[in-house]
């Protein structure tokens, strides 16, 4: 059956199955080789080498990747952040701008606001739900707008189509951080970005054992990101592409049943007394909610809420029983975690202030649990708080 015609849940098994199949093997083998025969490369980024993201499983991996996005290539990396940095800068540089909303998940604002000046590139922020103010932002050097699907923590939902319209009218590559949207809840190339980017180690290897990124886009962009990445290092291992692989298979199960979830309980908080505002797009009374509906199948599996002080919030991470207290996001259990302590800790009090992110916000990522057992469990932890 040809992979294109594949519906998701299809591609997520057999988008890269060789033909035929390596000594019949019903899963990829590992290549753990970091020496392959020279075959006649005729251009250094043939050779194969692991480094150049090339060896069979990188490259079974990566069009299953493409299919799965909808493009014309992918490219796996070390890391979200190694997906990020090696992007942006490949599009900016020499010398230009991105343009990119102004709540970001705390790793890529550190990143845009104090490590790009010193590679001689800038950023500029705009507001995501005010297209009106978006050329005011723009200055001549600007060659990328940045977005992501929706926010962390606050579950934020930009204006995508705009965005994607401001880009294309300006002459601009459109990029966007669709980590918190997955496959089956988000295609961001229907929507029109360029090049679409995740942090893989979330929901597509979904298992919190593997850290990895990914790139998905037009060859001839992927491409040049792929000769950036390969001087900057940020390649990932075979045994990691095999990982990757493993997680994807399950993806479309595990999403939907995160989406159930995380609405089950989200409407719990937000029917509870003792809880202030619960983000989340999939709720009736989120400002996000009309945005999310149209551009997203489902919800995801992440919320946060606001307990209003530093302490109160401690006492009830402290009690719950199922989540385990830490950051990230994705995998097959409920994590919880004070983003003022860890996915933003980074940034001056200040910075979070301005991004809405108070000391007394939670942020749960929902996993694939009983949602009564959440329920429960979140019920007796808030009235022990």
């Amino acid at each position: 059956m040809d992979a294109e015609r594949m519906r998701l849940e299809t591609i997520l098994v057999h988008g890269d199955d060789p033909e035929p199949r390596v000594e019949g093997a019903a899963v990829m083998p590992i290549f753990q080789s970091t020496v392959f025969e020279h075959r006649g490369a005729t251009s250094y980024e043939e050779i194969a080498y692991p480094r150049l993201n090339n060896t069979p499983n990188h490259l079974a991996l990566q069009r299953k990747l493409s299919l799965i996005e909808g493009t014309e290539d992918a490219l796996v990396t070390a890391s979200g952040m190694a997906a990020i940095s090696a992007t942006l800068i490949e599009l900016a540089a020499p010398g230009g701008r991105v343009l990119a909303q102004r709540t970001l998940y705390g790793g890529t604002y550190t990143f845009l606001m104090r490590e790009f000046p010193s590679l001689g590139l800038g950023c500029d922020l705009f507001d995501p739900v005010h297209p009106e103010e978006w050329d005011r932002a723009l200055k001549p050097s600007t060659r990328v707008v940045y977005s992501e699907a929706m926010t962390n923590p606050l579950l934020e939902v930009a204006e995508h189509e705009a965005i994607v319209d401001f880009a294309r009218r300006h002459g601009l590559v459109s990029v966007i951080d669709a980590t918190f949207a997955p496959p089956g809840n988000f295609r961001a190339t229907e929507v029109g970005y360029d090049v679409v980017i995740h942090s893989g180690t979330k929901y597509l290897a979904g298992h919190d054992d593997l850290v990895c990124g990914v790139v998905a886009g037009p060859r001839e962009i992927v491409a040049r990101i792929r000769r950036r990445l390969a001087h900057l290092g940020g390649c990932l291992d075979p045994l990691g592409c095999f990982l990757l692989d493993r997680g994807l298979k399950t993806l479309a199960l595990r999403v939907r049943q995160k989406n159930a979830n995380a609405s089950t309980l989200a409407e719990f908080l937000d029917d509870h007394p003792g809880v202030g505002t619960v983000h989340y797009p999939g709720l009736v009374s989120s400002p996000h909610h009309e945005r999310a509906r149209r551009y997203f199948r489902g919800f995801g599996g992440v919320l946060s809420f606001d307990l209003g002080t530093a302490e109160r919030a401690r006492r009830v991470i402290a009690r719950t029983r199922i989540p385990v207290k830490g950051p990230s996001l994705g995998g097959l259990a409920t994590l919880i975690t004070r983003p003022a302590e860890t996915s933003h800790l980074g940034l001056t009090p200040a910075e979070r202030t301005a991004m809405g992110i108070g000391d007394g916000l939670v942020r749960v990522s929902v996993g694939i649990e009983a949602a009564d057992d959440l329920v429960g469990d979140f019920r007796q932890a808030l009235a022990g708080a």
